[in-house]
């Protein structure tokens, strides 16, 4: 059977989980890597037995089925240029670019260059998502009353994900990092997503995220509220709930979830299906996250960071 061949730009943390995955995946293959971080691209190239490329010309040169690009988001669009020029196809990290001009130009070049697209939104393939759809499709939540995205951070970075950019007002900060999950997860179920109204919090040190966020809107005539803090002096937490006439569920942290009837006692659930897999979408072409979808998303991101 001939695998799905892939490159990899990029070798950050999420990069490393991404390389994990394809070489877990019995019927994909990682060609080559690039990062301009010499050292870094050495140490995971040697981690992993991964043909360790020079330059980026010689990764494209691989003419890989995928180009993964997982680098900071202003480098997206220009990247993207070049794999699409050479017809690959792409796999890149969220959000889709710097923003919503770059990401509207990198749909324009994947339908120029006809090449296929997807992102990375791996809590679209878990299984705590994949319970918490039919628990909606099967109608046990009753009439959907309100959807509500909390996230509380005790300091940012977190300290697992420390890099350069990661903090900075240019393209990083939370909106940025973890909003695109939860944008990306209700349009998934409900559609597109209207903001009413929303404030954004900077410190004085212009380089430097936002430290707090607010917005109100809709989706599908249903109440939508995102909450966002840092520095705050509790633990990280995460939290999605959807509230019904039925039932509320939350997912909390990423995969946990919790169900609340209407005597008022929550409990946690076990999922009622396991992990799909991001890959297996893309080999099959189903329910991959698009550059236009990508896109969409971006749009709103760019509209929560205006404070």
């Amino acid at each position: 059977m001939k695998k799905t061949t892939f490159a990899v730009i990029g070798t950050g943390v999420v990069g490393e989980r991404i390389i994990k995955q394809i070489q877990a995946h019995p019927t994909c293959e990682i060609v080559g890597v690039y990062d301009e971080n010499e050292e870094r691209l050495t140490t995971v190239a040697s981690m992993y037995q991964l043909n360790q490329m020079a330059t980026l010309h010689d990764l494209l040169a691989l003419q890989a089925d995928w180009v993964y690009i997982g680098t900071p988001p202003m480098s997206h669009y220009a990247l993207a240029a070049q794999v699409a020029e050479r017809g690959s196809n792409i796999l890149c990290e969220k959000p889709l670019a710097h923003d919503a001009k770059e990401g509207e130009q990198m749909v324009v070049l994947a339908d120029k260059y006809q090449v296929k697209t997807a992102m990375h939104f791996p809590m679209m393939y878990s299984a705590a998502v994949q319970t918490l759809k039919e628990k909606i499709t099967q109608g046990e939540l009753g009439d959907i009353l309100r959807i509500e995205f909390q996230a509380y951070f005790p300091v940012w970075p977190r300290p697992w994900q420390q890099n350069p950019w990661i903090a900075t007002r240019a393209q990083g900060g939370f909106i940025r990092e973890i909003f695109p999950h939860y944008l990306q997860l209700t349009h998934h179920l409900f559609g597109d997503i209207v903001f009413t109204a929303h404030q954004t919090n900077y410190p004085l040190d212009e380089t430097q995220c936002e430290t707090a966020a607010v917005a109100i809107g809709m989706v599908q005539k249903i109440p939508l509220l995102c909450n966002a803090i840092t520095q705050q002096a509790g633990k990280e937490k995460l939290t999605y709930t959807i509230y019904g006439t039925k039932q509320n569920v939350t997912i909390q942290d990423w995969a946990d979830i919790y169900v609340t009837n209407r005597d008022g006692m929550q409990q946690q659930i076990e999922p009622t299906t396991t992990d799909h897999s991001l890959l297996d979408a893309i080999i099959h072409a189903k329910n991959t996250v698009t550059f236009a979808e990508g896109a969409k998303i971006q749009h709103w991101i760019d509209e929560l960071l205006q404070g």
